[in-house]
């Protein structure tokens, strides 16, 4: 897979060693050390010794003083610190970060070149729109002008959820926000990101099991494990720098490592035990576990009593999965799963990680459900070791999942309820009827009125049937029209044949990134088309979160290159151009261009309202604060010792609860009991009421350290302070606000005093001071049934913060203190359950394992069963699975435009065993056609390998550029396409969505394989 392509003939001469050179030069020891410490590094000790160093115009050695930015890497969540060298505005040297407590030094092949990333000489240098087949280049405000009046025409005609803005995970946080809330002023919930196609269906099936959908401790946690369970994930390629994390506790504990896989990949080459299952079988494989587990009880039963709900379910669901069905449907040995189901139970605390082999299936959220109850009947939750940590790809898809940039929920995961839009706009101060009247109102099926306002958008998934469906089928009033791709890889996603129709139909198609990416070429539009340069996140400062919670903060390394400008002020040039520029940042300083909002304010606005998950306490001034002192943090434990962040933990991860003011140090491990709230503990969230069917849904005789409440309890209310007698702890000011929430007009018991005006939300006003220099003799500005009228006003939605602070303060958790459950009884499989996918060539598990009926959501029709019942097994035999390289990473435009890359894996192939390669004739690195039943197909490079059993292929998906055995490169704009082309997988991938978030299924559909 990694051959490096030369014709045997060295380019220049060797070098000898170092040392050798050290031998022939006279240099004394001083100057040597002198001379190797200019530029810390292999090149600078070469040229210390006299050695010849060629120099490389891009980057020269300027004199003068060099600077020192810390950034972080844009290529995978991991959080790798990246240390730049600047001299005279230009980034000269990159260095990993030795103090950070993520990468210790380390960096991948990827994070060792993001410097080539950002001065890529392959980026978009302008913006450009198609003119008559032709690339033109125009002015940004020709751009933003041509664009915003089309845009608002096609609003006009049709609405505006006809225009589609699909959001990135390469965006900073403030950038996501900012987003999310442009999206609203525009008036629609037509607007997505990367996690839909690669872990919505962990939020989702994480978040309904015990309350929030991330990541549950730490990479750095790892090292206390004492079994590691992988399972879908293939972090060696994926996360690399992830991997000295898990081998550290392989190797320091003797932590048995399992890796439970269709593909022996390079994690499985670490392995005690590798398990090859059939892909699509993930319950199965998990219920057939505990079967071993519940037969032998290995079960943590005090656990279990005290911390879950709904365990006996999964029992009977557990009972059928004996070794031998479990065999038959996974294809693994059941003397293989009892070693495996002993050895976590023998090992404890384990944790389990998976990534997005797991998630992308039609049964997605079924999977980290049952993932996710295993580590609960181990009894693995809530301890250090333990947890499920969830390694996701993108460096900021968990950052900008919490902000919101999704089709079904606001910044902080506030629903798109009445209350939760209110919520925003308080934050926002904005009117929410001028807010609303931005939506479109429409008949409903049911002849009712709807507001699409509360209403989910079209997922990311399937935007393409946003224009391709008839517009009666669908929940909204017309079709998709324009299309906004915004640091997005549109190869990234399945049914590619589909998608080039799609934008074909589109009226435009506007590409926003710092590389043009397929969506400049996969179509074979003449007009239409802009693409409008995006700096990279190295050419801006702002915040960053990392898969386990822990918020960084970057600096600007360089100023914007070529004429690309940041995502936000982009998103300024749009709210100008549509008229709600002065609206939308009211609260936010503006920067001198008039356009461009202010980072840091930014922060401070999400801060006043991302109360959910602890959004809150993380100020720019704290952030930058951990970045200057990384070196004070824990490796593992990642607390600070001593220094000016002493006893937080590393990048305050979320919940990160109150305001700064309280100083909570970040929530290392969730649900962890054995700590104080107020340290970071935290038990389950009560987020599913109080009971279920008369049987307890709180946590029983377990909770915090140091809570007053030594049992289970609700979420906390306004209500629930005044009947535990605790609402005088609560301030004046914090009264205030929770006053504005629950809409009491403070003035009417205030005549005559200005200090008593209804404010609540802006710090500093004042009030409290005043209250308090009035004394006892003043009335009382809080009117006679003030309880019963702020009596719902919740943890959630009290802008002041000031419930979150008192429950703390008797250390309790603001959001309860419950069990997880293990049956959601809203999910369309309450206990999570095997079904076979839509594609399937196991046509004898069809009828045992159906998969769902067709049914609507998300706006659209979507189909299970009516494509399950075609046998098309016989014609496309071999399972076709995807994943990673190390090498490159999402849909690949910016790294396979880095030569430092590209130059180490120069073609798209497929993986074929052996057995399967001999039967169809196909040879080791000849060219094969690879088709898949829906019709699309892909000309690629053999590679036969045992790394796939027989009957599985497997491709990656970094691939562009090329489509069904055409090569695209002359459609590229000059100098901006890059260096390796190939297929893309998803051209020959197949339909098959989620059943609850409408994650695309890539990891088990079927293909037929023919020589090229």
């Amino acid at each position: 897979m990694l051959r490096k392509k030369t014709n045997g003939v060295a380019r220049r001469p060797q070098r000898t060693s170092i040392l050798s050179e050290v031998a022939k030069t006279s240099v004394d020891r001083r100057g040597f050390l002198r001379g190797s410490g200019l530029a810390i590094g292999g090149l600078a000790a070469i040229a210390a010794t006299g050695g010849t160093v060629q120099q490389a115009s891009a980057a020269t050695a300027a004199s003068g003083n060099t600077e020192i930015k810390k950034s972080v890497c844009t290529h995978c969540s991991v959080g790798c610190t990246v240390i730049a060298e600047v001299q005279n505005g230009v980034w000269t040297g990159q260095e990993p970060g030795w103090d950070s407590p993520f990468n210790l030094g380390a960096h991948c092949a990827k994070g060792a070149s993001v410097r080539e990333h950002a001065h890529g000489e392959r980026r978009l240098k302008y913006p450009m729109k198609k003119v008559a087949g032709e690339w033109v280049r125009v002015s940004w405000e020709e751009a933003i002008n041509e664009i915003g009046d089309q845009m608002m025409s096609i609003r006009e005609e049709s609405g505006p959820d006809s225009v589609y803005w699909l959001g990135s995970a390469k965006h900073n946080n403030e950038q996501a926000y900012l987003f999310r809330k442009f999206a609203g002023y525009w008036g629609t919930n037509n607007v997505d990101h990367q996690a839909r196609i690669c872990h919505s269906t962990t939020v989702a099936g994480v978040a309904n099991t015990w309350g929030y959908g991330a990541m549950t401790n730490s990479y750095n946690d790892i090292h206390n494990s004492r079994a590691i369970f992988i399972i879908g994930g293939n972090p060696a390629e994926a996360h690399p720098v992830s991997l000295q994390h898990v081998l550290k506790a392989k190797e320091q504990n003797n932590a048995p490592l399992i890796v439970c896989d269709p593909r022996f990949t390079r994690t499985a080459a670490h392995a005690d035990e590798f398990v090859r299952m059939r892909p699509g079988s993930d319950v199965a494989l998990v219920w057939g576990l505990l079967w071993h587990i519940f037969e032998n009880e290995w079960e943590d039963k005090e656990f279990i009593r005290t911390r879950v709900w709904g365990m006996d379910q999964i029992r009977e669901e557990v009972a059928k999965w004996n070794p031998e069905e479990t065999e038959r449907v996974t294809g693994v040995p059941g003397s293989q799963l009892e070693r495996v189901a002993r050895t976590l139970a023998n090992n404890r605390p384990g944790t389990v990680i998976w990534c997005m082999g797991g998630t992308q299936h039609t049964t997605g959220n079924n999977n980290t459900r049952a993932y996710c109850i295993l580590q609960l009947a181990l009894g693995n939750m809530g301890t250090e070791g333990g947890g499920t940590n969830i390694f996701r790809g993108h460096d900021n898809v968990q950052g900008a999942t919490d902000l919101g940039v999704l089709s079904h929920t606001l910044p902080g995961y506030y629903g798109l309820s009445k209350g939760s839009w209110q919520h925003w706009t308080r934050v926002w101060g904005e009117d929410f009827d001028w807010l609303n009247a931005q939506f479109t109102k429409m008949k409903g099926a049911d002849g009712k009125d709807k507001d699409l306002m509360y209403e989910t958008g079209i997922p990311v998934s399937r935007w393409i049937d946003g224009v391709l469906e008839d517009a009666e089928n669908m929940d909204q009033p017309n079709k998709v029209r324009a299309m906004v791709l915004w640091g997005h890889a549109p190869n990234s996603q399945t049914r590619m044949v589909e998608m080039k129709k799609a934008m074909e139909m589109l009226d435009m198609l506007v590409v926003i990134d710092p590389y043009p990416t397929v969506s400049a070429v996969l179509h074979e539009r003449t007009d239409g088309v802009y693409l409008l340069p995006a700096c990279t996140q190295f050419e801006t400062e702002g915040s960053v979160t990392a898969s386990n919670r822990s918020i960084q903060w970057r600096q600007k390394v360089v100023d914007p290159i070529f004429e690309s400008k940041t995502d936000h002020e982009i998103i300024g040039r749009f709210a100008k151009k549509f008229g709600f520029h002065d609206r939308m940042f009211r609260n936010i300083a503006i920067e001198d261009d008039g356009v461009t909002p202010n980072i840091e304010d930014t922060t401070r606005e999400f801060n006043r309202g991302m109360w959910t998950v602890g959004y809150t306490g993380q100020t720019p001034e704290r952030l930058k604060t951990h970045m200057a002192n990384q070196h004070t943090f824990d490796r593992t434990t990642l607390r600070a010792q001593g220094g000016p962040a002493d006893g937080d933990y590393y990048g305050l991860p979320w919940p990160c609860w109150g305001t700064a003011d309280i100083k909570h140090p970040g929530s290392p491990n969730l649900y962890n009991i054995n700590l104080p709230v107020k340290d970071g503990g935290l038990p389950f969230r009560a987020r599913y009421g109080v009971e279920r069917n008369g049987e307890n849904l709180l946590a029983e005789g377990v909770s915090n350290p140091g809570a007053d409440i030594q049992d289970g309890y609700p979420e906390f209310t306004y209500q629930m302070l005044v009947d535990l007698g605790w609402d005088g702890d609560l301030t004046e000011e914090e009264k205030r606000s929770i006053a504005t929430v629950a809409g009491i007009q403070m003035a009417e018991a205030m005549e005559g005093d200005p200090s008593a005006e209804p404010n609540g939300l802006s710090e500093g006003d004042g009030t409290q001071g005043a209250a308090e220099e009035v004394g006892e003799q003043s009335m009382s500005p809080f009117p006679s049934d003030f309880n019963a009228k702020a009596g719902g006003v919740n943890w959630k939605t009290d802008l002041s913060g000031g419930i979150q602070r008192v429950a703390i303060k008797h250390g309790c958790a603001p959001y309860g203190n419950a069990k997880a459950r293990t049956v959601v009884w809203t999910f369309p499989d309450p206990v999570p359950v095997h079904r076979e996918p839509l594609y399937t060539n196991r046509r004898d598990l069809v009828e045992d394992y159906p998969t769902y009926e067709d049914r609507k959501f998300y706006r659209l029709p979507t189909m299970y069963a009516s494509i399950q019942k075609q046998d098309f097994s016989k014609d496309y035999p071999i399972i076709l699975t995807s994943g990673r390289l190390v090498e490159y990473e999402g849909g690949g435009d910016e790294t396979r435009s880095n030569p430092w890359l590209a130059e180490l894996q120069q073609d798209m192939f497929i993986e074929i065993n052996t057995r399967d390669a001999n039967n169809l004739g196909v040879r080791d690195g000849a060219m094969c056609w690879v088709e898949g039943p829906e019709g699309g197909k892909v000309k690629v490079m053999a590679m036969v390998t045992e790394r796939v059993g027989e009957g599985v292929a497997f491709m990656p998906f970094h691939f562009g550029g090329h489509f069904q055995g055409e090569d695209l490169r002359s459609r590229y704009p000059e100098g901006a396409d890059p260096i390796v082309l190939g297929e893309s997988t998803n051209t020959a991938q197949t339909y098959g969505y989620d059943s609850v978030t409408q994650m695309q299924e890539t990891k088990a559909t079927l293909c037929k394989i023919m020589p090229a």
